[in-house]
């Protein structure tokens, strides 16, 4: 199974964000760690999680790196028996806060991946995106990150905002791929309710076409596309966890866990959910919901789709597509070829 922790404060809102994330409670920190803990006991137990390994951890947000590594430790301690011996451990941070001696010390707590929220390295889109770091801050923090020892480290870029150009992208592509790193995640801007940006369009008429065509600058490299937002020549794990459909423990006010056919969602009000961390709504899902799940999530991702959930009708529309070049079909699993047509695929098939 995978872990999630999610931690709910930021040092900025950006005008994109439509997460459970708030710049104003950071008194409420150390309390909210404990709670993360008495949640995290009352999990392992739902989980079964002693007959269980956790094979990846992914601290989101949020930002993690605005929480000291010293407040992670109890959270360490007590899943630590738990653990796949290999497991992979991502943290996102921002550039600003992921300082030498936040790094070093999620290093030290065994953090071997990170995820750095950079969405470009152009001054006037950050002030656009209203991000709290420079160009400057998040070169240095990729650079500092592997000095101290991280082998696997990602970051994030945004595209299709109100002023991007093939020029900016390409200077954003080229900037990352000159640093360290081997893992990249593009994601188009998404105009989301409750956010600044909602009441302004900020999306590209030319989205679709920059689309194909960042994609295939990102192709160009080393990097391999494994689903439709990331690329890298290291797969995350955790990724590929949830694509691949498996249980996973969501821990934190506004996570989401998955245990066979229910799905928890503890609360999205931060005070409550330190008064009380296990209020937590459960949803039932119906066979039919995990198929259509999993059907999706394989189209998009280097998953595939098996047959074995397939029924008559859906095998003859998939092996159909397969005709047309449109899937590949190998070892007993269906595979797409353009990730950009996913959704389109899976609304076919099923």
């Amino acid at each position: 199974m995978l872990l999630y922790i999610h931690i709910p404060f930021c040092d900025s809102k950006c005008s994109y964000c439509a997460f459970n994330s708030y710049v104003d409670k950071f008194h409420l920190k150390n309390e909210y760690m404990k709670a993360l803990n008495v949640q995290l006991d009352y999990e392992l137990k739902r989980f079964n999680a002693q007959e269980k390994e956790i094979e990846s951890i992914f601290i989101g947000g949020g930002t993690p790196s605005t929480i000291e590594p010293s407040l992670y430790e109890n959270i360490f301690k007590t899943i630590k028996p738990y653990l796949k011996p290999d497991i992979e451990i991502t943290s996102e941070a921002n550039p600003n806060s992921a300082t030498p001696e936040w790094l070093s010390g999620m290093y030290n707590l065994g953090i071997n991946r990170l995820s750095f929220g950079v969405q470009s390295f152009n001054k006037d889109k950050l002030k656009l995106l209203n991000r709290a770091h420079t160009q400057t801050q998040a070169i240095e923090a990729v650079k500092n990150a592997k000095d101290i020892g991280f082998k696997n480290i990602s970051l994030d870029l945004i595209y299709a905002t109100l002023g991007d150009t093939k020029e900016l992208l390409l200077n954003d592509v080229e900037t990352a791929f000159s640093l360290p790193i081997n893992h990249l995640s593009a994601y188009a801007l998404t105009i989301e309710e409750g956010t600044p940006f909602e009441s302004k369009s900020h999306m590209s008429k030319e989205t679709l076409k920059l689309t194909k065509w960042l994609f295939n600058e990102l192709q160009g490299s080393s990097f391999k596309q494994y689903e439709i937002s990331n690329f890298g020549s290291y797969r995350s794990v955790h990724n590929l966890g949830y694509w691949g459909y498996k249980d996973y423990i969501g821990l934190g006010s506004g996570a989401v866990g998955k245990l066979d056919l229910q799905r928890f969602y503890p609360t999205c009000n931060l005070e409550n959910y330190i008064k009380n961390p296990l209020d937590i709504r459960t949803e039932i899902l119906m066979p039919e919901d995990k198929k259509i799940e999993q059907i999706f999530l394989g189209l998009r991702s280097c998953i595939g789709v098996n047959e074995s959930i397939l029924n008559k009708n859906e095998l003859d529309k998939a092996n159909l597509l397969v005709n047309e070049n449109k899937l590949t079909f190998e070892n007993g699993t269906f595979y797409n070829i353009d990730y950009l047509l996913a959704d389109e695929i899976a609304l076919f098939i099923s």
